[in-house]
């Protein structure tokens, strides 16, 4: 009887802890840690190809449309100074007036030596039909004739550059000679400096090596020409104010500058206000070219990886995140310009990128931190799924 017992006993006791180990399983599997995470929402962008206009932004100085130094041409005091620093003059407008007693007097002298070498030239024509001269004499006397008339027409020359007159129109500087002062034909030091400032030179440099890739894009067709806009030029002045005028490209120049490996180049623009003043800083933009099927991707989606390189997350088709190394040459605006890596269609994520990693499968929708998403929607969030 006693065995008996003690075997009831022993079976209870097992079937006591089946049933509560049994109990145990039920309540961990039941937990809602074994219970499966939903699926991560992201945000997503969904890119699409554009027309982009590729301009470069280059720094560049302005330079005077044309420079005239104005200098004496003969020697002498100098008068009367007839013109007011840092006003304009127009072209042939009198500057200065140099003492003009002395070539009054050669003029006189000039016109007196050619009378009388006219008056024997035409003595000896008649005499030498009558052979009363030689031939001789006569080519002589006609020779001193046209001697005494260059020397006429020049004692013009010289009385008439007595008077200092404006090579072309545009703004003078300071003068560095004043009333009393001696000047001479020749010297070093100008008179007075002219420059004309509307137009006005922009000269901007860029890089041989961008010039070179700009080139080979637009042979390989990845660029194409800008058509009428191509030569036009756009600035922004020292303190990032627009110029409110348009300029046209002039040239490029023909060498690189082997300081600094860069080309020149040249853009004219309208400055009827005189805003623009020889030697101001200023930035320049130029139109390289047009890409038809640009992919401007937002900046929210774009990231480095530790070696500098800009990466993307895109979530595919079956709603998995997939990691993407981009090549991304340039910013415009609030977006990256990408040439590799990404393609028109691609769903990039903006929204909760630093919730995902490759390989996750996640649940997306119309990001709402880009303006102008055309995912914006969720309709259009469905269509991109």
């Amino acid at each position: 009887m006693t065995r008996l017992s003690s075997r009831a006993t022993a079976v209870t006791l097992t079937l006591a802890g089946a049933l509560l180990l049994s109990a145990c399983e039920q309540q961990s599997d039941s937990s809602p840690a074994a219970q499966q995470q939903p699926a991560p929402k992201v945000g997503i962008v969904t890119l699409s190809t554009q027309s982009y206009t590729l301009t470069s932004e280059l720094p560049g100085r302005t330079a005077a449309y044309r420079v005239a130094e104005v200098r004496p041409q003969v020697n002498g005091i100098i008068q009367k100074r007839l013109f007011k620093e840092g006003s304009d003059v127009k072209a042939n407008q009198q500057l200065y007036q140099i003492d003009p007693a002395l070539y009054q007097a050669n003029l006189k002298s000039a016109e007196a030596s050619l009378l009388a070498a006219r008056s024997l030239a035409n003595r000896y024509k008649k005499l030498v039909e009558e052979r009363a001269v030689s031939r001789q004499q006569y080519d002589d006397a006609n020779a001193n004739r046209l001697q005494a008339e260059a020397a006429l027409e020049r004692a013009k020359i010289e009385q008439r550059y007595t008077r200092v007159l404006a090579p072309i129109s545009g703004r003078i500087g300071r003068s560095s000679a004043s009333e009393g002062a001696l000047v001479s034909n020749g010297q070093a030091q100008e008179l007075a400096v002219i420059q004309q400032l509307d137009p006005i030179y922009v000269d901007v440099t860029q890089s041989a090596n961008d010039l070179l890739r700009l080139r080979r894009e637009l042979e390989a067709g990845q660029l194409e020409k800008a058509g009428d806009t191509a030569a036009q030029v756009t600035l922004k002045l020292q303190d990032n104010s627009p110029y409110p005028h348009t300029g046209t490209l002039e040239f490029s120049e023909v060498s690189v500058d082997e300081s600094t490996g860069s080309v020149t180049l040249r853009a004219v623009f309208p400055n009827p206000d005189n805003l623009l003043l020889p030697g101001m800083f200023v930035h320049a933009s130029l139109v390289n070219g047009v890409q038809s099927q640009a992919i401007l991707a937002p900046q929210q989606g774009i990231t480095r990886n530790p070696k500098g390189e800009p990466t993307a997350m895109v979530v595919n088709a079956d709603n998995v995140v997939e990691a993407r190394n981009l090549k991304a040459e340039r910013t415009v605006g609030d977006r990256w310009l990408v040439t590799e890596g990404l393609e028109s269609g691609d769903r990039i994520i903006t929204e909760g990128i630093q919730f995902v990693r490759p390989g996750v499968t996640v649940d997306p929708y119309p990001a709402g931190n880009i303006k102008g998403s055309d995912t914006a929607t969720p309709d259009a969030a469905n269509q991109a799924q």
